[in-house]
């Protein structure tokens, strides 16, 4: 062949030698290294670092133009530049550009001494196996020895990109970066069992190399103690490293073959304590190569840490669905890698096998060939970081906090791990808010269930939510909206015995694999949203509507009213006259199946008979627990029995509350009940008292402290039943009439209950008031007391009286005298004894009884404007309307005491 191209002087290769020969000033026979490295540099695939783009370059000049205020040069090149377009004879323009580009570059960057020829071809320049430069990164200037002691700054160019990883970076980096692809964009490996390029088919500078004798170098692991010939020594080697001669490079892509697996070679061994590969330092292999292999090297490291965590987790059943399927995700990135190796590794075997060595497989292309499985392997090594020891929804959240990147090869990685993530939550969901099952055995879902909870129960206790399993990518109304849908699933199921199914089920299970990545994409698709939306609503209208006409919840949400909260006035007063008897024995005397009959005498003689048989036959008579001293008004308390959904609402919480609110009501009505009596008493008594001039002082101090408390009474009465419970209850009809779904029911009933209880007095914060109040309410008895025991005393007397005088008319009819004068002394005597007896005692026990009266309207009066409330405040305003006790309480008159209030408040 050799002698062939010796022979044929205007073939390139003889052309190639002249120019070598002309270039050097060397014979022919003195010239055949340098004629063979210059083979070699045309034969490889060596381009200029930019993208083969007129456009671009002459853009760059612009801009450098422009940058050294050469504003006219700038317009200047731009018409040039436009006459050198419209030259069809010139094909290759850009490299035209791109030659006077790089030629206008700094001086600084170019030799500072003229070369000689000999300078060009000197004896180092051969001395690579290839001529594979490293990717974009930092530079290392390398100083390379020449004829006459010059020098040649040649750069090379190494990665400075490391092997640990404290975060998924974007992976990009300065210069021009190769688009993200399996094989590089100039080399695409052969297919097994096809052949390589032909010769014709083949670029002039490779079909010049192969026509020339190769230099073999031996694949034993002998020839890599041969030492180079040559005087080329490299600066700043580590002291560590054997630098002073070459490894063959094909030997190191074998080697890296079996590290990008994570397994050692021959070479190449990993160190477990700095937990990374390193090259033998005996090993003679230059320190541009040893940045290069130690940068592919990372991929190893990335793999095998990788893998190491699927090995691990893949076996583990309590890492749940979600995990087992981040496991998955994983392995499939793995099984890609998998198959680059294999590519690789062909590609190798089949250059071994056809001897090819120029064009193939180098460390330059396999750098440009790893690049995106390396980003890959980042991005996943950073995950495994990240998501050590979560699961479930934790796990789906650490991995979506990564979907944001801004390097949308990586935002692509990590979506396609997500959806794969996300299926098992999404089926889950499905599941849930479709047929009401929940089937998280390893407690990875947000919605918790709670076996051990009976049904009446299941609303309130048996689901909740896992705050810390929510996706991030679910907001907490939506997780809310899940747990209610499958929730009033169960209840209808369980509780209700309905069975209707959600329309759109079979359609969203069928597409439940391919909807998965909905979860997180809502900014982009509302499908997820929607589906929400739709099912949450489906079930709970059907939910109140079969609470509404089925179990009548608003009929016994207004009985609740009428009995329990004394809504139906004809029934409680009817209810108070027939019990008026039986409840002023002791509370140990009464006997609940005469109460019981008491109850149903009062339903039959009112209104209350309309009600529906299903209401009244839940109305009952209930017995408080017995203390010493306790009368039937103390225990006597009506019930209503809630079973079956509607307990659901009216638990039993909520009927203590409404026990307690009802007793509060009862003895309020009571003491409107006892005020009448008094009226009624004073207005039927006071002709037949009249008779008895002494006792009209003691009817008058009567009268006054009855208005006194009638007043009182009436006001608490009108704050009680108008400002309490009619302004409460017309908010909570509002609120059942707007509610969405069942819990927005719970939630305005318990607000009412809350609202009624706290204005009512019976809260933790109101017991100091309720308690006088409750003080002034016992007063009421002692008068009602102290007054018909007056009464009684005034009403014997008058007859007494009445009796003496019908005795003396009767006899003075007979001729007789009508009384003798014993008897007029004795009736002297009994009046007067009378007199010192009852009035003097009685007008005492009215005046402390009235002292102590206004002593606590006066400190309920304080108390109520020192209360948060606004409403309780202005009750005090109403029941000292003239300003009478304001007069006598230097409290009252204090403009600080609403001040000090509302301090308190804030």
């Amino acid at each position: 062949m050799a002698h062939g191209i010796s022979n044929d002087t205007r073939s390139p290769a003889a052309l190639l030698k002249k120019l070598c020969t002309q270039v050097t000033g060397l014979q022919d026979d003195a010239v055949t290294q340098q004629f063979q490295n210059a083979l070699r540099i045309l034969g490889s695939n060596l381009t200029a670092p930019v993208e083969v783009d007129e456009f671009q370059v002459a853009e760059k000049i612009k801009r450098k133009l422009v940058r050294q205020r050469r504003e006219k040069d700038a317009a200047a090149f731009s018409e040039l530049h436009r006459k050198l377009q419209a030259q069809e004879a010139i094909k290759n323009k850009w490299a035209i550009l791109y030659l006077l580009f790089s030629l206008s570059e700094d001086k600084s960057k170019a030799v500072t001494k003229p070369l000689s020829a000999a300078h060009i071809f000197g004896q180092s320049l051969g001395q690579y196996a290839t001529s594979t430069p490293m990717g974009p990164g930092g530079v290392i200037p390398i100083q390379t020895p020449a004829q006459e002691g010059h020098t040649i700054q040649s750069v090379t160019t190494i990665s400075t990109g490391s092997s640990g990883i404290s975060s998924i970076q974007s992976g990009q980096s300065i210069g021009p970066t190769p688009l993200p692809q399996s094989f590089a964009p100039s080399f695409a490996p052969t297919p097994m069992g096809q052949p390589l390029l032909t010769d014709k088919a083949r670029p002039l500078g490779a079909r010049l190399a192969l026509s020339m004798p190769l230099r073999h170098y031996p694949q034993d692991t002998a020839a890599m103690s041969v030492a180079l010939r040559g005087d080329r020594t490299v600066s700043r080697t580590r002291q560590q490293d054997n630098t002073s001669y070459e490894l063959p490079e094909s030997v190191l892509l074998r080697e890296l073959v079996y590290i990008f697996q994570g397994i050692e070679g021959q070479i190449i061994k990993l160190e477990t304590t700095r937990d990374g590969f390193k090259i033998d330092s005996k090993v003679g292999i230059p320190k541009a190569l040893r940045t290069s292999v130690y940068k592919l090297a990372e991929c190893g490291w990335l793999f095998a840490k990788v893998r190491k965590y699927v090995d691990a987790r893949s076996t583990d059943k309590a890492f749940g669905l979600v995990g087992q399927s981040f496991c998955a995700a994983l392995h499939q990135e793995l099984k890609e890698y998998y198959r680059l190796m294999a590519v690789i590794e062909a590609q190798l075997q089949q250059e071994q096998d056809q001897g090819v060595s120029m064009g193939g497989m180098t460390l330059r292309r396999l750098s440009v060939w790893m690049a995106d499985p390396l980003l890959r392997l980042k991005t996943l090594a950073g995950l495994v970081d990240v998501c050590k020891g979560k699961k479930g929804g934790e796990l789906a959240t650490v991995i979506h906090s990564y979907i944001q990147h801004g390097d949308p090869f990586i935002r692509s990685l990590i979506k396609h791990t997500l959806t794969l993530v996300v299926q098992p939550i999404h089926g889950i969901v499905l599941r849930w808010i479709y047929d009401g099952e929940l089937e998280d055995t390893y407690h990875e879902f947000f919605v918790a269930s709670d076996p051990t909870v009976k049904d009446e129960r299941l609303w309130h206790d048996k689901y909740s939510l896992r705050k810390s399993m929510i996706p991030s990518f679910l907001t907490m109304e939506q997780a809310r909206k899940i747990l209610l849908s499958g929730k009033a699933i169960n209840f209808l199921r369980q509780l209700c015995h309905d069975r209707t199914q959600i329309k759109g089920r079979d359609t969203a299970m069928a597409s439940a694999s391919e909807d998965a990545d909905s979860m997180f994409t809502q900014d982009l698709d509302g499908t997820f949203q929607q589906m929400i939306d739709s099912v949450y609503q489906e079930t709970s209208r059907h939910l109140l509507d079969i609470l509404h006409t089925k179990y009548k919840f608003m009929d016994h949400l207004k009985a609740m009213r009428r009995y329990l909260l004394l809504g139906q006035g004809d029934f409680i007063r009817h209810l108070m006259d027939l019990l008026e008897e039986d409840l002023a024995k002791p509370a140990g005397a009464l006997y609940l199946h005469n109460l019981t009959g008491i109850l149903e005498t009062a339903i039959r003689a009112t209104n209350a008979q309309y009600d529906d048989a299903d209401i009244l036959k839940r109305l009952d008579v209930r017995l408080l627990e017995v203390s010493p001293g306790d009368t039937g008004w103390d225990v006597f308390s009506l019930d209503y029995h809630v079973d079956g959904p509607i307990r659901t609402v009216f638990t039993p919480e909520s009927m203590i509350m409404y026990l307690r609110v009802y007793n509060f009501l009862w003895r309020a009505k009571r003491m409107d009940y006892i005020l009448a009596g008094i009226w009624k008493g004073q207005m039927s008594n006071a002709r037949l008292v009249r008779s008895i001039p002494e006792l009209l002082p003691i009817l008058h101090q009567c009268h006054v402290i009855a208005c006194e408390m009638i007043h009182f009474i009436q006001q608490v009465q009108y704050y009680i039943n108008f400002e309490v419970l009619e302004c409460s209850w017309d908010e909570l009809l509002k609120k059942v009439h707007e509610a969405k779904d069942l819990d927005h029911i719970i939630a305005a009933h318990q607000v009412f209950l809350d609202t009624v209880v706290t204005r009512s007095l019976l809260d933790e914060q109101s017991r100091g008031i309720f308690t006088q109040l409750r003080a002034i309410f016992d007063l009421t008895i002692r008068f009602q007391n102290v007054q018909d025991k007056f009464y009684q005393e005034a009403i014997d007397e008058v007859v007494t009286r009445q009796r003496v005088l019908e005795r003396r008319e009767r006899r003075n009819d007979e001729g007789e005298w009508g009384l003798t004068d014993a008897e007029e002394r004795e009736e002297d005597r009994r009046m007067a004894s009378f007199l010192q007896s009852v009035i003097p005692s009685t007008r005492a026990q009215l005046r402390v009884l009235a002292q102590s009266y206004q002593d606590m309207v006066q400190c309920f009066l304080v108390m109520l404007t020192s209360h948060s409330d606004v409403s309780l405040r202005f009750l005090s305003f109403r029941l000292d309307f003239n300003e009478y006790y304001k007069a006598k309480e230097p409290k009252l008159r204090s403009p600080l005491t609403f001040h000090r209030s509302k301090k308190r408040t804030t």
